[in-house]
């Protein structure tokens, strides 16, 4: 019996969570996808020393303020992350637009456009990266520029089918439904542990698979954030499942029956809902779980994003003492 990982693959795209080079070596993903988080623990592995020098002494000879040289630096660092990552995986890596950009659509079609630019100053192609965007209405609008001009776009921070249809309309290449931090809020509002079929961030997952399968859209599901390898087992041939190091390594380690419980053949019908600003603006109101995760997601994402930049000023300084 192959390993419930060989057997997931052969199912659903397996793409590594993290910006742990070793891991994804190791693990040999599809894609890569980062975020704020993994940028800044990558960065503090002895692999980016080098980069964090480059990117200094790079950000020194930049003009403009202080705080502007800061936030080049940090983007900069961003991109060297995403680089290395791209050398190790066949697909695409997903880096993420600044949350604090989150409802900003003019800027983060500016960074989104930035991003793009710097990869290819270093020799990779727009076809290799997904630009992370915010699944906000101001992120979603963003992307539906940015894939007119034939850039594809990763919208996460994705809890509700309202968001997952306002994508799908925008023509997103790929959402990321956060299925972990939905039982999260779930167990903390009700105090219940949930199986794996019980699971709210699973069913979530499902319901958005079968509406885009029943409607023929094209936009990628790939679900995320999973706390357990029930979560991953539950959702078994979900078009990507987005996946941390420890849990692949469990999946490679188990050399059970993975049962397939998703397919693009069992379409079923399900009604298409047209969802403008104002009924997506409501029904984000009405789902008081995907208004506190997203603006939680948000928050923890700029933070950790104030912490690299917080670095890379102290780093700045330290050089030009």
């Amino acid at each position: 019996m192959t390993s419930k990982l060989d057997q997931l693959r052969a199912m659903t795209t397996v793409v590594a969570d993290t910006g742990d080079i070793e891991a994804v070596a190791r693990l040999k993903p599809v894609d890569c996808t980062t975020n704020p988080t993994i940028v800044l623990k990558a960065l503090g592995t002895p692999m980016f020393a080098d980069a964090i020098k480059e990117a200094v002494a790079w950000g020194k000879k930049q003009g403009g303020t202080s705080e502007a040289v800061v936030h080049a630096v940090a983007d900069r660092l961003a991109i060297s992350v995403g680089a290395a990552l791209s050398g190790l995986v066949p697909g695409r890596v997903s880096t993420e637009v600044d949350a604090d950009l989150s409802f900003n659509t003019e800027a983060s079609l500016a960074k989104a456009r930035a991003i793009i630019a710097s990869y290819k100053e270093r020799g990779i192609e727009r076809d290799r990266i997904l630009i992370k965007l915010a699944s906000t209405w101001e992120g979603i609008r963003a992307a539906e520029v940015l894939q007119k001009e034939g850039i594809d776009c990763n919208l996460t921070l994705l809890f509700s089918k309202a968001q997952a249809i306002a994508c799908a309309d925008a023509k997103a290449f790929l959402i990321s439904p956060f299925v972990g931090r939905i039982l999260d809020w779930y167990k903390k509002s009700t105090g219940k542990d949930y199986t794996a079929e019980e699971d709210p961030g699973v069913i979530s997952v499902r319901d958005i698979y079968h509406y885009y399968k029943a409607n023929d859209i094209k936009t990628i599901v790939m679900g995320a954030s999973f706390r357990n390898t029930g979560e991953i087992e539950a959702l078994a041939g979900c078009d990507r499942l987005t996946i941390s190091p420890n849990l692949l390594d469990e999946l490679a380690a188990d050399q059970g029956k993975l049962e397939r419980k998703l397919s693009p053949e069992h379409k079923g019908s399900v009604e298409k809902i047209a969802v403008d600003e104002k009924t997506f603006r409501w029904m984000m109101n009405e789902d008081a779980m995907a208004t506190e995760k997203l603006s939680e997601g948000i928050r923890a994402f700029a933070k950790d994003l104030g912490t690299l930049r917080a670095m890379v000023s102290k780093e700045l300084q330290l050089a030009a003492a």
